[in-house]
C-alpha cells in the first residue's frame, strides 16, 4: 500500500483507488502510533496531482560506498584519499553520514538544487528505508542524494558541505508501506535528461548492495535515538561517468517499482523547496 502527502492531507492508495484519510500523520505512522482501522477508512477521491515529500519530522540519513560501484567512484574521484573508501567498503562499520532536515527536503516535481561553488554535479539514485522509532523497517522511498563531487574529492572532511544543503534531497513520490524486505532483484533506475534529450542513463539492482537495511539500521540506532523515526538512503550503485556534471534544467528521473517514480527538475541555489515544515 502506498500512502501520498498532499497540501491538504494524506492519502492511502488501495483497492484500486485512492482515499483521503483524517486524524492520521505521517509522524504518527513513524511513531507506531496510527490506530489499527486508518487502513481501511477515508473517503475514496481522485488520483493525487500534487505530491509533497513523504516527510514531516523525520531526519534523512544515508549510507555511502555500500555498492562496489560507488566505492571505485570515491576513489577516482579522490585521489589524495582514496584508500579512505576502500576500506570503509571492506570495514565491519558502515559508513552513516546526516544528510537532511526536514525542510532541506523536496518532493515529486520540485526541484534539487546544485550547488554554485561546485563544478560537478550529480544525483544519486537510492533505496530510502522508512524507519520507525523502534528501528523497524515498515516501508521505502526513492531517494535522491543529490552530491557535490568536486567539494568531497578535494577533501573528505567536505563530505558535509557535499551532502547537507537546501534542496540536496530528494525524496517520493509516496511512502510504500512494507513489512517485508523488497527483493533482491528490484531494479534501481536513473535517467537525466536534458533539452528532451537523454544524457545519462543507468540501472543497478539492490543484490548489488553490499549491505542489509538492517545491518545499516542497526547501526545508525547505535546511541542515536529517533522520536519521529527517520530515513535511511541505502547508497548509489549507479555512478555517471567522470565528464558528466549536472546543469540547471536538467530532469532526472529515478523508478524503483513498486513504489513508482520520483523526477526533479535542477535549479540554482534558492529553488530548492519550497516552503519550511
Amino acid at each position: 500500500m502506498k500512502v501520498c502527502r498532499m497540501d491538504d492531507g494524506i492519502a492511502v492508495e488501495r483497492d484500486g483507488g485512492w482515499f483521503r484519510v483524517e486524524g492520521v500523520t505521517l509522524d504518527a505512522l513513524f511513531r507506531d502510533e496510527a490506530p489499527a482501522s486508518w487502513m481501511s477508512g477515508g473517503a475514496r477521491v481522485e488520483a493525487p496531482t500534487q505530491w509533497l515529500a513523504p516527510i514531516e519530522s523525520q531526519e534523512v540519513w544515508a549510507a555511502g560506498v555500500t555498492y562496489f560501484r560507488s566505492r571505485e567512484a570515491r576513489m577516482e574521484e579522490s585521489e589524495k584519499e582514496a584508500d579512505v573508501y576502500d576500506r570503509v567498503y571492506q570495514a565491519e562499520r558502515p559508513e552513516l553520514f546526516f544528510k537532511a532536515t526536514p525542510h532541506r527536503v523536496v518532493g515529486e516535481g520540485e526541484s534539487v538544487v546544485i550547488r554554485e561553488d561546485s563544478e560537478w554535479n550529480v544525483p544519486e539514485a537510492e533505496l530510502a528505508l522508512a524507519v520507525n522509532r523502534a528501528g523497524n523497517i515498515f516501508g521505502y522511498t526513492i531517494g535522491n542524494d543529490m552530491s557535490s563531487r568536486s567539494i568531497e574529492g578535494e577533501n573528505p572532511l567536505y563530505l558535509p558541505q557535499a551532502k547537507i544543503y537546501d534542496g540536496s534531497c530528494a525524496l517520493g513520490p509516496a511512502l510504500y508501506l512494507s513489512d517485508e524486505p523488497l527483493p533482491p532483484e528490484t531494479a534501481v533506475e536513473l535517467e537525466v535528461v536534458r533539452a528532451s534529450e537523454v544524457v545519462f542513463s543507468g540501472r543497478t539492482s539492490l543484490s548489488e548492495l553490499k549491505r542489509s537495511g538492517e545491518e545499516l539500521v542497526r547501526y545508525l540506532f547505535r546511541h542515536n535515538s529517533f522520536p519521529n523515526g527517520c530515513y535511511l538512503l541505502t547508497g548509489t550503485g549507479i555512478v555517471p561517468p567522470a565528464e558528466f556534471t549536472l546543469a540547471h534544467k536538467d530532469v532526472v528521473t529515478i523508478t524503483i517499482e513498486p513504489i513508482g517514480t520520483l523526477t526533479n527538475t535542477v535549479g540554482p541555489s534558492g529553488t530548492g523547496p519550497r516552503r519550511a515544515l
